[in-house]
C-alpha cells in the first residue's frame, strides 16, 4: 500500500541529503532506471512518474543536473543579509593533556564573556558523553568561585543529543524556542544561555545562536554546523565568533607503535597491518579535515572567514580547481559501500504475503549502505503490558495481537547502541531488587516482583523474539547471547523499571516515566490508540472518537474465567486493518458497493486516468466484497439477518471465520459476470487481481481455508491462477506500478468506510 502511494505520482524532496549516500542511490535508481517500470509502452505512459529532488547545503551532488545559487541571489534584500552574515572562525589546536569537554566549556564560557553578556552560545561536539560532560563543566562555572573572587551568575542551559526519546527531544524544541535559539524566535535573554548538542543538532532543526565553539569533524558536518550561527544575518554589526578546537594528532597505543616499527621492514601479520593502517588512515583523516580552512579567507584580525559567501566560492573555485576539489572531498566523510537495486531483489520485497522470502533482505543497507555502526535497539517504556495474574502465561500469538493493536508509536522510541541497552538493563534490574527493599509495604505493589514480566524483545515485523521476567534478567549469563536478542529489536519495557531522566537513559533514576498509553501525550488521537484497563464486565467505550479493537484478559480467576481486561482502543480514523474497516455502523454490502464504486470515479477523475481505466477501477470498487456474502462471513462477523451486509457492528468470531479470505470468495464469485467476462484478457486480469489483493494478499499467495465455494483441488487451482496472474501483472505494470493499482482500490475501500463511519451521502447508507 505504501510502496503504491509513495513510488508513484510523487515528488520526493531529500532534505539534507548528504547523510545518506546510499538512500539517495536508492531512490535515484528507482525514479531512473527503466528496468523498475512497466514493460507494456501502453501501460508506461498510464503510470505517473516517482521523481527526486535531493537538497544539501554540503556541496556533496549527485551528477551534473544540479541547481545552487547564482551572484543574483547576493543581491536579494533578503538572501544577502544571509549570505553574507559575518562570521569569523579560529582553529585552535588543544595541548596534549587538555580535556574535550573541558577546553569546549571554557571557550563557550569566554565567549559569553564569562557569564555576563546575554549571548546564545551553540557547543557542539561529536560525543554525547563529551556534551553531557561540557554541560557539567559549565554548570560548575557558572556556579563561581568565592576563593577566586568570582560570583556565581545566572544561566540557561539546554541539550540536544541522540540517543533521546522522541517525546522529550521535541518538547526540547520548545525548550530552545524559549531560549532564542530557533531562528525565528524573538525570545529576550536576560542572560547567556547554552545549548550543547551532537549531530542531532547540525540537521533537522533550524537553530541559531550567537557565538559557537566546537570539536573538528568531516567536512560536510562543519558546513551545518556553521550555518547554525548568525543564521538570518538581521544584524548587520554583530558578528559571530566560532571556535573549532582540533585535538592533537592521534597517537599510537604500544601494539601499534610496534606494528608502525615493523611497517617499515614490511614484516607484519595481518593483525598488525590493519592496525597500522588503522593508524595512519586516522593520522590522514585528522589532517584532510584541517585543510579545507587553509582556504578560507582571511578577516583584519586573522581569523577565518566563515559566511556563507565564502564556502559558496570556495566551493566554486574547486570546480575549476583539481587540487582544491580533491582538498575537499579528502576532507568529506566518503560515502559508504553499498548494494545495487535490482529487479529480482524488488520483486522479492514486493511478494508481501510471504512472511519468510530467502530473497528478501533487511533492506537497512540499501539505506545507509554497508557499515560498521554498532547495532542499536530501540526502548519503549508502557504502563499496561500484555501479561496476565491468576492463569497461564500468555500465547505468543496473543503478545503480537497486543502490540499489532497498540504499536510503537514514533514519539515513544529511545534508539541508543544495543551495548548501551543492555548495560542499561542490567544496571537497573539490580537496583529494583534493593529499590523496592527500601519501599514501605503501602509502595510494594507499585513495585517489580522477581515473576514479573519486565520486557517483550519485538522484531521489526512485530513479532515476538522474546519474554523477559525480572527474575530471567537478574540470573542472565550469557549477556552475549541477550545482546544478540537486543540487535536491531524493539524493547518494550516496563515503565516501573524507571531509567529514564529527561528523555535520556538514566541508570540511577527510579521515578515512573510518562508513557503514550496512560496519558494524554501528544493530545487526543495522535498516537492512535489508547489501553484501557477494565473489568470483566464493562462495555466497550461509549467515546465516539474511540473503537474497541482488541481485549487482553489480564486477570483471570482459577477457573480461567477473565476478571480484567486491557482494552486497546483505536482512534476512529484509523482503519488500520480489515477487522477495523468491517467491524463499525452496520452496512448493507450493496450500498458499501455503490458507495466504494463512486469514490474510485472520482479518484480516477482527479488522477485523470482514460475511461477505459476509469471502468476497470469502479468495476473492481463494485465487486470487490462480494465474497462476504458467504454465510461463513455473515455469522462470523455477527451480522444483522434482515440482508447482506458488508459492515457490522461485530464482534468477530475468528473460530468460525477459520481463515476464510472473502477475496477468494469475490473472486470466485465474479470471474463468471457478464461485465468481467466481456473486458479484455489483460484488463480482465488487472480487475481480478485488485479483487484478490485488495487486502494486501495474492501477492502471490492467498490462503483457501475455510471457503465453501467449491472443493479444496479446485481452490488451490484458483490460488495458483492467483498467483501467476500477479506474476503476469507486474511484468506488464512494473512493481511500483500495479502496486499503485491496488493502492487506488484500496484508497477507495476505506474511503467508503469513512464515510459509512461518519453518515456522509444517506444514499449510500445501510
Amino acid at each position: 500500500y505504501h510502496a503504491g502511494l509513495l513510488g508513484v505520482d510523487t515528488l520526493l524532496v531529500l532534505d539534507e541529503a548528504h547523510l545518506t549516500p546510499p538512500f539517495e542511490h536508492l531512490l535515484r535508481a528507482i525514479a531512473m532506471d527503466p528496468v523498475f517500470r512497466p514493460r507494456d509502452p501502453q501501460c508506461d505512459s498510464h503510470v505517473p512518474r516517482f521523481k527526486l529532488l535531493a537538497l544539501s547545503a554540503t556541496g556533496r551532488a549527485q551528477g551534473s543536473n544540479t541547481l545552487g545559487l547564482t551572484q543574483n541571489d547576493f543581491k536579494h534584500e533578503i538572501l544577502s543579509k544571509r549570505l553574507t552574515a559575518k562570521k569569523s572562525l579560529r582553529l585552535l589546536h588543544l595541548d596534549k593533556d587538555a580535556k574535550l569537554e573541558h577546553a569546549l566549556a571554557n571557550h563557550a564560557w569566554t565567549l559569553a564573556g564569562d557569564g555576563r553578556q546575554s549571548v546564545r552560545v551553540i557547543v557542539y561536539s561529536d560525543s554525547r558523553q563529551v556534551a553531557q560532560k561540557a554541560q557539567e563543566a559549565i554548570k560548575e562555572l557558572a556556579k563561581g568561585d568565592k576563593k577566586a573572587g568570582r560570583a556565581a551568575v545566572k544561566i540557561d542551559m539546554e541539550l540536544f543529543v541522540g540517543g533521546r526519546r522522541v517525546f522529550e527531544r521535541e518538547q526540547a524544541k520548545k525548550r530552545l524556542e524559549e531560549l532564542g535559539f530557533i531562528a525565528s524566535s524573538k525570545a529576550e535573554r536576560p542572560c547567556p544561555a547554552f545549548l550543547f548538542a551532537t549531530s542531532a543538532g547540525e540537521v533537522g532543526v533550524d537553530l541559531d545562536a550567537d557565538h559557537m565553539v566546537c570539536d573538528l569533524v568531516a567536512w560536510e558536518r562543519m558546513v551545518q554546523r556553521l550555518g547554525r550561527v548568525n543564521r538570518r544575518g538581521e544584524a548587520e554589526s554583530h558578528v559571530a565568533k566560532i571556535d573549532v578546537l582540533v585535538t592533537p594528532e592521534p597517537s599510537p597505543d604500544t601494539k601499534t607503535q610496534e606494528a608502525l616499527n615493523k611497517a617499515r621492514s614490511k614484516d607484519l601479520n595481518e593483525k598488525e597491518k590493519k592496525r597500522a593502517e588503522d593508524h595512519e588512515r586516522k593520522v590522514q583523516e585528522w589532517k584532510n579535515r584541517q585543510m579545507p580552512f587553509e582556504k578560507l579567507p582571511l578577516l583584519r584580525d586573522g581569523s577565518l572567514d566563515a559566511s556563507v559567501r565564502a564556502l559558496f566560492e570556495l566551493r566554486e573555485l574547486a570546480k575549476r580547481d583539481p587540487k582544491l576539489e580533491k582538498i575537499l572531498c579528502d576532507a568529506t566523510s566518503p560515502e559508504p559501500l553499498r548494494p545495487a537495486l535490482t529487479l529480482p531483489l524488488v520483486e522479492a520485497w514486493s511478494l508481501t504475503s510471504l512472511k519468510k522470502h530467502p530473497g528478501r533482505p533487511a533492506v537497512q543497507p540499501w539505506l545507509r549502505g554497508w557499515v560498521d555502526d554498532p547495532p542499536e535497539t530501540v526502548v519503549v517504556w508502557r504502563t499496561y503490558l500484555p501479561v496476565r495474574k491468576g492463569g497461564t502465561a500468555p500465547r505468543k500469538a496473543e503478545i503480537e495481537a497486543f502490540f499489532e493493536a497498540a504499536p510503537p508509536h514514533t514519539s515513544e522510541l529511545l534508539e541508543a547502541e544495543t551495548s548501551r541497552i543492555a548495560d542499561w538493563v542490567f544496571t537497573r534490574v539490580k537496583k529494583t531488587g534493593k529499590e523496592r527493599a527500601e519501599q514501605n509495604s503501602s509502595e510494594q505493589e507499585v513495585r517489580l516482583c522477581d515473576e514479573d514480566v519486565v520486557a517483550f524483545a519485538l522484531d521489526t515485523d512485530g513479532t515476538l523474539r522474546k519474554t523477559f521476567t525480572l527474575e530471567a534478567l537478574k540470573s542472565l549469563q550469557d549477556k552475549d547471547e541477550f545482546k544478540d536478542t537486543l540487535s536491531g529489536a524493539a524493547l518494550i519495557v516496563d515503565a516501573r523499571l524507571g531509567g529514564l531522566k529527561d528523555g535520556l537513559l538514566d541508570d540511577n533514576v527510579s521515578d515512573l516515566p510518562p508513557t503514550a498509553d496512560a496519558s494524554n501525550w501528544l493530545g487526543e488521537g495522535v498516537v492512535g490508540f489508547r489501553i484501557r484497563s477494565t473489568e470483566a464486565a464493562d462495555a466497550a467505550s461509549q467515546d465516539l472518537n474511540w473503537r474497541e479493537r482488541l481485549r487482553f484478559a489480564c486477570e483471570v480467576s482459577e477457573e480461567g474465567q477473565p476478571s480484567r481486561w486491557l482494552a486497546v482502543d483505536k482512534w476512529r480514523d484509523d482503519a488500520a486493518t480489515e477487522e477495523d474497516r468491517s467491524e463499525g455502523k452496520p452496512q448493507l454490502l450493496e450500498k458499501h458497493q455503490e458507495r466504494a464504486e463512486r469514490r474510485a470515479r472520482e479518484l480516477a477523475k482527479a488522477l485523470g486516468l482514460r475511461p477505459e481505466y476509469e471502468n476497470i477501477l469502479a468495476l473492481a470498487a463494485r465487486l470487490h466484497d462480494e465474497g462476504k456474502k458467504a454465510p461463513r462471513w455473515q455469522r462470523a462477523f455477527n451480522a444483522p439477518k434482515d440482508g447482506i451486509y458488508a459492515k457490522t457492528e461485530g464482534p468477530i468470531n475468528q473460530g468460525l471465520l477459520d481463515g476464510y479470505r472473502h477475496e477468494l470468495g469475490s473472486v470466485r464469485r465474479v470471474e463468471n459476470e457478464r461485465s468481467v467476462r466481456n473486458l479484455r484478457e489483460d484488463q480482465r486480469d488487472l480487475v481480478l487481481h485488485l479483487i484478490a489483493a485488495h487486502h494486501g494478499f495474492a501477492r502471490p499467495v492467498i490462503g483457501t481455508n475455510a471457503c465453501e465455494d467449491a472443493p479444496p483441488s479446485v481452490l488451490d487451482e484458483k490460488a495458483t491462477a492467483i498467483a501467476l496472474r500477479f506474476a503476469r501483472l507486474q511484468k506488464q505494470w512494473g512493481p511500483w506500478g500495479l502496486a499503485w493499482w491496488e493502492a487506488l482500490l484500496r484508497a477507495a475501500d476505506q474511503l467508503a468506510s469513512r464515510d459509512n463511519i461518519a453518515g456522509n451521502g444517506r444514499e449510500g447508507d445501510g
